[in-house]
């Protein structure tokens, strides 16, 4: 079951974790498409609104030859200054080519052409790139018929812009691999995702074992609870089915001749009996942490009238086990809380200290108020509990004699159980330290109420 769980609780944190991550890539990637194709229609646009003060090339996607003298013929090149100077001198202002550096986005390379007379004619003063001519005649074909706007050509991998103004049709192309970035983008995060989600399945192994030990430990627990409750049951249900088996084979017999069996039987079912109510008890307790309303009503209880209350009863047991009881209650000591299930607590810590203290030791029962808490202390002297049993005394059907002989001592490892769970639900603390030399000290710890 647990092992099912665990593949459950994995097979979980790497679905929600795949969603998450393949929703944020895939936001990823649209936004740097859509960043991509904003840059590239961005481009065409500012392509197509330069002006070519210089004049149109050649049909054909030619550009005409410089006029201006061949340095080679024995005139002396321009010099870039002088370049520039000369279009400023006349008054007009000549197209600057893209950009680069300071950290700006790179350019797209634009090929840009005029349409006259059927023919393109390359606008070499604005443009950034060529076209093959059987894709830009096939380009130019597919456009023709096109309104102006922007698009694309798939079939040529191609971007393209149209305009028409005073009678000029324009256009400008770009290459569709411009505005691809989000491909490669993808596999890199594809590849990364790949890697997240190892490193995440061997940190959800890790942390489902993490994860689960209280569960597997609230497991070994019921499991235990149901061997011990069935091991507790089933002593008694032995005893009286052999007692009635036995008085079944005498049926000539009185009642007071088979007196034994039927005294035998009494105190099996009265043994039943108490297993039964303690096991309710605990069911009441557990299910009154976790519902509130089925807790019991709350009241100021006064702890100082339980104690004396109690050591009251328990003075004919000391006496008769030859333990001698020493008292030191504080007054007019208040808690809230149910002063049954106080009661009980109190009495069980009593019980418990008599029992195990032995003929002619001493149990001390001390009240007293720390600060803001009302606090008893019930010691007693005699064999001390083992540092391997001290820490699992609480818990439920745990006997520290080892052997599980209720005739001994009496009951079945429930009572401090059933206290500890008390004072929990009254939001104190039970403690126990036990010693050699200083005895066994339980120490029970409640909010006090002024």
């Amino acid at each position: 079951m647990l092992k099912r769980l665990r593949v459950k609780f994995v097979a979980l944190n790497m679905a929600t974790v795949a969603v998450v991550l393949a929703v944020v890539f895939t936001a990823i990637c649209v936004l740097d498409y859509q960043q991509s194709l904003a840059q590239v229609n961005g481009a065409l646009e500012a392509t197509l609104a330069h002006t070519d003060p210089f004049g149109k090339g050649e049909p054909g996607g030619f550009s005409p030859p410089d006029d201006g003298g061949d340095p080679a013929a024995g005139e002396a090149p321009q010099s870039p200054k002088e370049a520039d100077a000369e279009p400023e001198a006349a008054g007009q202002t000549g197209p600057k080519p893209p950009r680069i550096g300071g950290g700006k986005e790179a350019a797209v390379p634009v090929a840009a052409y005029a349409v006259e007379d059927g023919a393109l004619v390359e606008l070499p003063t604005i443009t950034t790139a060529s076209i093959d001519d059987d894709v830009l005649s096939a380009a130019a074909t597919a456009v023709a018929e096109l309104p102006d706007g922007n698009g694309s050509l798939p079939s040529l991998g191609l971007y393209y812009a149209k305009r028409t103004t005073g009678g000029e049709t324009r256009l400008a192309f770009a290459d569709m691999s411009a505005a691809n970035g989000w491909m490669r983008l993808a596999l890199t995060l594809a590849g990364v995702g790949v890697l997240a989600l190892g490193a995440f399945f061997v940190i959800s192994l890790f942390f489902s074992r993490w994860a689960l030990r209280p569960v597997a430990e609230a497991w070994e627990r019921q499991r235990q609870f149901v061997a011990d409750a069935s091991h507790d049951l089933k002593t008694p249900l032995t005893v009286i089915l052999a007692n009635a088996a036995i008085v079944a084979e005498h049926p000539e017999r009185t009642v007071a001749s088979q007196r034994q069996w039927l005294e035998s039987t009494a105190h099996e079912a009265k043994s039943m009996q108490s297993l039964v109510n303690d096991l309710l008890e605990l069911a009441k307790i557990d299910e009154a942490q976790v519902n509130e309303a089925l807790a019991p009503p709350s009241e100021t209880v006064d702890v100082s009238d339980v104690v004396e209350s109690e050591l009251l009863q328990m003075e004919s047991v000391a006496f008769e086990a030859d333990v001698a009881l020493r008292e030191d209650v504080a007054a007019d000591v208040r808690v809230s809380g149910s002063a049954s299930q106080l009661q009980r607590a109190v009495k069980t810590l009593l019980d418990n200290a008599i029992k195990y203290a032995g003929a002619g030791e001493t149990v001390s029962v001390t009240l007293e108020v720390i600060k803001r808490d009302a606090v008893l202390t019930v010691h007693n002297t005699g064999a001390p509990i083992s540092a391997d049993d001290l820490p699992h005394i609480f818990d439920r059907f745990y006997r520290a004699d080892k052997v599980r002989n209720r005739d001994d001592v009496g009951g079945h490892g429930l009572g401090l159980a059933i206290a500890d769970a008390i004072v929990r639900d009254h939001g104190g603390t039970l403690t126990a330290a036990s010693a050699e030399d200083s005895g066994t000290t339980f120490t029970l710890t409640l909010p006090r109420v002024r």
